[in-house]
């Protein structure tokens, strides 16, 4: 029997919006099962003046990963996508995919008190916003 992991993972990028957040998603449907989305919200920089508007939008789903194969993986979509060093430099992010909750643990614990992480966490089914709500850091 295969054990599967909830997982929560928000997406975000400063250009060509729609199009990054389509493709992320697309790839996000091919390594979680059961995957379900919250609507994207714009929000602004944090702390870049000179950068573009985010979208952001939270996934969350099932996988058989562990978390390190599951980061591992999402960063590679990111390389996939064109996300680089020197962009990220300049300020432009094309996407920006971050594993938040693997099961009950909490990674990216910083980002968790972020106006956009609040907004778009009650959208989510309930047993995910329990788990989440779970103060566990």
């Amino acid at each position: 029997m295969r054990v599967t992991h909830q997982v929560l993972i928000s997406l975000a990028a400063n250009c060509d919006h729609e199009k990054n957040l389509a493709e992320a998603r697309q790839r996000l449907g091919q390594v979680l099962s059961s995957v379900q989305f919250t609507p994207a919200i714009w929000t602004a920089p944090i702390g870049r003046s000179k950068a573009s508007l985010y979208l952001n939008q939270l996934a969350t789903g099932y996988t058989a990963l562990t978390a390190d194969e599951l980061n591992s993986r999402l960063k590679q979509m990111e390389r996939d996508m064109h996300r680089s060093e020197a962009d990220r430099r300049d300020g432009i992010v094309r996407i920006d995919l971050d594993l938040m909750l693997y099961d009950s643990e909490r990674h990216h614990l910083a980002d968790w008190g972020r106006s956009y992480i609040q907004q778009l966490l009650p959208l989510l089914p309930e047993d995910v916003v329990a788990v989440a709500d779970n103060d566990n850091d």
